[in-house]
Formats: C-alpha cells, sequence, structure tokens
C-alpha cells in the first residue's frame, strides 16, 4: 500500500438561485464587507488608543447589529480569518500594505461558508447552502471517488451570474508520483514571448489569439454608450452589465486557451521550466501593459503548477537575473549586450538560432542544473 499524501482540488459549477436566494446572497455579501469593515476599523482605534491589537469575532457583533443573524455565521467567522490573514501578510511581507477597507461598490461580491454537520450537500441539479436551501446548479462533471467536500464559495460576477466553487480534500497515492519521476524525465523549457505567449525550446511557438485586443472595438463602443447613459439610471444598468458581459467574454477565452495549454504541457512533459518573471513589474514599463496583462502568461504558470504537481510532475523556475537570452545554448559564451532589435541570436562559435528559442533551451538546461545539482 502506497504512502497517501493530501491534497486540495476546487470545481466550479454555475448557480441559478430563486429571486429570494439572490436576495439572501446579497444579504450576506454585504454582511461580510460590513463586518471586516467594522472589524477593521475597532482593530485600528483599539491599537491608537492601547497600542495592542484587539481580538474579537463576529458573534459580538450581533448583538449591536441584530440583522447579522440572518445570513450564515460560517461565512462570517471566515471574514475574521481573512481580515488576521491580511494583517500576517502585512507583517510579513510590508511591500503588500496595510489592510483596505472594502468599497460597496468595488469589492468583489463573494462569500466562503465550511462544512460542518453536513450544512452542504452536492446534488444531481443543485447544491444544498446553509440559509438558502437547494440552489439549482449545472453539474457539468462528476466529483472523483475519496473527494471529501470542505468548503464552498459562493460568487456572484459583474455580469449578474452565479458560481459556486467547492473546495475538496483528496490522498494522493506519493507511490503513483514517483513512478513518474523513475522514467526518464520528458523536459521542456519556456521562454516568455510579448507576442504569442511563449516559444519552447524545442522550436515550437505558442500563437496566442490576443483575445483582448481583437474585442476591444466592441468594448470600446460598448464604454462610450455607458458613459452617455445618466448614472444609476435603468439604461445605465442594462449597458453596465453589457459592458460586463464583453469583460467577462475575453476573460473565459483567455482562461479556456490556458487551460487547454497547461493541460497539454501536463500530460506530455515531466518538467517544464520557466523564468520566475515579475509580471506586475513589466506590465509598468516600456508600455508593454496591455500586453502583458492580456495574454495572462501568470495565470498560465499557476494552472501549469497545480496540473504537473497532480501528475507526479514538477514546474522549475529559473532566477529572473539569469542571462537566458544572452546565452549562447551551443558554447555557453554570454554577450554583454544584446538589444531587443535583434531577433536572431548569432554566436562567434557559428551557432545561429532565434532569439527566443536560444533563450527557452537556456531556461531548460538551467532547470537540469538546478534539479540535478
Amino acid at each position: 500500500m502506497g504512502k497517501m499524501g493530501k491534497n486540495n482540488k476546487a470545481f466550479q459549477f454555475r448557480i441559478y438561485p430563486t429571486e429570494e436566494q439572490k436576495e439572501l446572497f446579497a444579504k450576506t455579501f454585504g454582511c461580510c464587507r460590513f463586518i471586516y469593515n467594522q472589524m477593521l476599523s475597532d482593530k485600528i482605534e483599539e491599537y491608537k488608543k492601547t497600542g495592542k491589537m484587539l481580538k474579537t469575532t463576529p458573534a459580538a457583533y450581533k448583538k449591536e447589529f441584530p440583522w447579522m443573524k440572518e445570513v450564515d455565521s460560517l461565512a462570517l467567522a471566515n471574514v475574521q480569518l481573512h481580515l488576521e490573514r491580511a494583517y500576517r501578510n502585512f507583517f510579513e511581507r510590508p511591500e503588500i500594505g496595510f489592510p483596505k477597507f472594502k468599497s460597496k461598490h468595488h469589492s468583489r461580491n463573494a462569500y466562503t461558508t465550511n462544512l460542518v454537520n453536513g450544512n452542504i450537500r452536492l446534488l444531481a441539479n443543485g447544491i444544498k447552502l446553509p440559509k438558502a436551501g437547494v440552489v439549482k446548479a449545472k453539474i457539468h462533471r462528476q466529483i472523483p471517488e475519496g473527494f471529501r467536500m470542505k468548503a464552498v464559495t459562493v460568487r456572484r460576477q459583474p455580469s449578474g451570474k452565479y458560481y459556486v466553487s467547492i473546495l475538496f480534500e483528496y490522498c494522493a497515492d506519493e507511490n503513483q508520483v514517483r513512478d513518474r519521476e523513475r522514467r526518464e524525465r520528458k523536459v521542456i523549457g519556456i521562454d516568455y514571448a510579448m507576442h504569442g505567449l511563449a516559444v519552447f525550446s524545442d522550436g515550437s511557438k505558442c500563437e496566442y489569439p490576443d483575445y483582448y485586443r481583437r474585442s476591444e472595438k466592441r468594448l470600446n463602443r460598448e464604454q462610450r454608450k455607458l458613459s452617455h447613459c445618466k448614472c444609476g439610471s435603468s439604461n445605465y444598468r442594462k449597458q453596465k452589465k453589457k459592458v460586463a458581459l464583453c469583460h467577462e467574454k475575453v476573460k473565459n477565452q483567455r482562461r479556456d486557451f490556458h487551460h487547454k495549454l497547461s493541460r497539454k504541457l501536463a500530460e506530455e512533459y515531466d518538467v517544464v521550466a520557466v523564468e520566475d518573471l515579475n509580471m506586475k513589474a513589466m506590465s509598468q514599463c516600456l508600455n508593454f501593459g496591455k500586453s502583458v496583462a492580456d495574454n495572462g502568461y501568470g495565470m498560465l504558470l499557476n494552472m501549469l503548477g497545480y496540473k504537473l504537481e497532480d501528475r507526479g510532475g514538477k514546474l522549475v523556475k529559473v532566477d529572473r537575473f539569469f542571462p537566458s537570452s544572452k546565452r549562447c545554448s551551443k558554447c555557453g559564451k554570454v554577450k554583454q549586450i544584446l538589444p531587443l532589435s535583434e531577433r536572431v541570436y548569432r554566436c562567434e562559435c557559428g551557432y545561429t538560432n532565434d532569439r527566443d528559442v536560444n533563450a527557452a533551451i537556456n531556461i531548460r538546461e538551467e532547470a537540469l542544473r538546478l534539479l540535478f545539482a
């Protein structure tokens, strides 16, 4: 019998709540936002007065605000955990910034609740949620055997669609993972490309369709119509939903493309080597913001990471200061100067190759060195 390790995996389903259930969800979103802001405000005031951190729970506010009893108490308890995590992240990494108050108009409409004593149950055509009862859902895939439900997140998109993300815990056989490690490893290197998303060490290139650029004309037209509507009017709300649907379509297209590409790479290769790039910094320099945000390279790496791990593979990140582009993949000599306009790499040893392919090969070789060092 192989040794079992516990992992988490989430499945997302679209739900179709009734008007009453929508009203309950809206109350829950509002209560979660309210209690987060209230607890954050009280913590700040207490620290100013005494210099100590206030320790309180959402239950302490229910006497003062009795309408909070109408929503799921576990959703409020998770808000407390999120606030504590925000504080912890700030003290561990100050560059993240101090916890901010949540806006009514711009914050994320979502809440998380936990499975306790069978209060959540997945059905054939729906899901049973605390306080809301059975909510109609499109269960488009079967949950594998051995998966144990832990928590559920209910989310409302700006377009008005509702989704649930169900978190499961499962046991992975570590011996099965090692079986893949014992085989001769198939390794590929990936070099980030501003146009086309990525170039691979085998010489192939990923042709990313630039979904945002394709939809930009329509988005601009819908945004222009929205700017001409009176804020708060019925036409304003309708047009705002149209704009949200445009953005949601682009997001879904991008996510679908990355899911298919990451699955293909995870199934074909045991090790995928990439550069540990700072995508946020790249989007803020050299007027590349729109291109960097459109291709969603960071999302692709996140998907690759967990899909490789599920299959016993590994995502290796090479240091961002490693000279992958300037280094010759044949003789190892590093050029001192290599302008961006020079798209073909030519070395004194006679080696010639596409600049990005050469970089991808170097990333692959550096990853192998790190793995077996």
